[in-house]
């Protein structure tokens, strides 16, 4: 009796042991799933946030190699999208020969103001201004932005500039520099015509008109 009791308490302990051996198998195999699970998670986002690992570059097309080299060549091409190529200097200088009612032909700039003419200054065998100071300020000289102007009823022959005292460059017509005429307040006036019998308006080719005198001013002789 005493025999079977401990066969039994034998067997008992036996299939306990087994039982506690399969659940800490089962138990590590979990754990060790979630912990490998893990750590590929971890490994992941890492490489997200971080950057780690990159895709190769592919080599650019041949069209996309083309629009670099014309980005490299353009200044304005490569200017990021939204910001403007730089600014030019200044509005393109524009003549335009025509003729007005009682005045019969002038020039003027791209503003419709009337460009006149100085006795005083030098054509041939050179142009030279000779209007400076305060004269320049009553008579503005037409100046030069650099670019070569847009004509309208002129020949670009008789079109070029000579450089001023201070530097710049005036708009010559046939020699002669030209200006415009601080009191002339509206487009298409031509309030300096006939002043001090030395300032004139100016023809398309570069001669003196001398319509619509003033009152005691006489027409030079030539």
């Amino acid at each position: 009796m005493i025999r079977r009791n401990r066969v039994a308490i034998a067997v008992a302990g036996g299939m306990a042991a087994v039982l506690a051996l399969v659940m800490w198998t089962s138990d590590t195999t979990v754990l060790r799933g979630t912990n490998v699970a893990q750590t590929e998670q971890v490994g992941a986002a890492a490489q997200g946030d971080y950057g780690d690992v990159q895709e190769p570059l592919a080599p650019p097309t041949s069209e996309e190699a083309v629009a670099e080299d014309e980005a490299a060549d353009d200044p304005a091409a490569g200017a990021p999208e939204g910001q403007a190529a730089p600014a030019p200097s200044g509005p393109r200088i524009t003549l335009v020969g025509k003729s007005v009612p009682k005045m019969g032909d002038v020039v003027q700039d791209g503003d419709g103001r009337t460009l006149y003419r100085f006795d005083k200054d030098t054509a041939k065998p050179a142009a030279k201004s000779n209007c400076v100071d305060q004269c320049a300020v009553t008579w503005p000289p037409l100046l030069s932005n650099g670019s070569t102007p847009a004509l309208q009823g002129v020949d670009p022959a008789l079109v070029s500039t000579v450089e001023r005292a201070d530097g710049s460059e005036q708009v010559t017509l046939d020699g002669w520099p030209l200006y415009t005429y601080a009191k002339d307040e509206a487009p298409g006036q031509w309030k300096g015509q006939g002043v001090g019998g030395t300032w004139f308006v100016v023809q398309p080719n570069g001669k003196r008109n001398v319509e619509c005198l003033p009152p005691g001013v006489t027409a030079p002789s030539a």
